[in-house]
């Protein structure tokens, strides 16, 4: 553990896809993040699925020593069964009627802990209450949808805990140029911009991260909003 770099960051949150992606470059990243992880002994929360990005980056964080948290609604759990993922088994399906926590095994194997939740806005909830910062690898529409909200949250003031794109191989460059699309066209204040960090690796946008202060007005503080008790 020599080359270790320790964070200000105890625990992250990654939004990523179920799937793989049509190319090497993302499985790469998610690879290479959950191995920046490790060497930072940042702990992992995520969505729960052991397929896809999903699966890459949790097992790498796993392999490497650090804490996994998966966090389900109890809607998709009978949907990973009939889609023949090997994530939840019967079993422990059972056991989650009891206990809101319990763990899972791929192959036989602990890779971390779930929690599984009512519904997908607790799912979000109680994902960003536990984490200190966010980032998204590439993904479809509901890695987006969940980085969105937390933009939006950080926008009004419900969190301001750092939020990165891990823009692999340019997969969100058309999203950020939406973005500044957005501030010159009046719709995005210019420092809700800076919201939003971005870079091509693993290693540049933590360093990026960890520099984060919002230079934004929020629209009101933490303390008028109900949802600040998760976050």
């Amino acid at each position: 553990m020599g080359d270790e770099t320790r964070s200000k960051f105890k625990r992250i949150c990654v939004f990523c896809g179920s799937n793989s992606g049509n190319r090497t470059v993302f499985s790469d990243a998610a690879f290479d993040l959950g191995r920046e992880m490790v060497n930072r002994r940042i702990s992992l929360i995520y969505g729960g699925g052991s397929v896809g990005l999903m699966g890459m980056i949790s097992q790498a964080v796993y392999d490497g020593g650090c804490h996994v948290l998966g966090v389900i609604p109890k809607a998709l759990v009978p949907i990973e069964e009939d889609m023949g993922l090997p994530f939840f088994f019967p079993s422990f399906v059972v056991s989650v009627q009891f206990s809101p926590l319990a763990f899972v095994s791929i192959s036989g194997e602990t890779v971390g802990e779930v929690k599984v939740v009512s519904d997908m806005h607790e799912r979000k909830a109680v994902m960003a209450g536990q984490a200190d910062a966010f980032i998204a690898l590439p993904g479809g529409f509901g890695t987006m949808e969940e980085v969105m909200e937390m933009i939006t949250w950080s926008q009004l003031g419900i969190h301001d805990k750092p939020i990165g794109l891990l823009n692999v191989d340019g997969y969100y460059n058309s999203l950020l140029e939406l973005f500044d699309k957005g501030v010159y066209e009046g719709f995005i204040k210019p420092a809700c911009r800076n919201i939003v960090i971005s870079a091509t690796n693993a290693t540049e946008l933590l360093a990026k991260m960890e520099l984060y202060a919002p230079l934004h007005k929020q629209v009101a503080p933490r303390q008028s909003w109900d949802i600040a008790e998760v976050v």
